[in-house]
């Protein structure tokens, strides 16, 4: 499975540069939904979900996620 490089913009994940699975176009996801930015805490509950939407590259082919919302705990779930 390939990967791409996104930065998170707006929301907890400022500035939060990271790679994601690519989907079979090479883009990353329309939405991803990111828990616990900052890499800290356990990957299953324990705090809200993150809900960001893809946007298109900027000139160095880094695409940018941004954020749309918080989801309350144990929304996603």
């Amino acid at each position: 499975m390939s990967e791409v490089t996104v930065r998170f913009v707006g929301g907890p994940a400022h500035d939060l540069v990271r790679a994601v699975p690519a989907e079979p176009d090479g883009c990353p996801p329309a939405h991803w939904i990111l828990r616990h930015p900052g890499g800290v805490g356990p990957a299953t509950g324990g705090g809200p979900d993150h809900l960001y939407r893809r946007e298109p590259p900027v000139g160095d082919d880094t695409w940018t996620m941004r954020f749309v919302h918080t989801y309350p705990v144990g929304m996603t779930e």
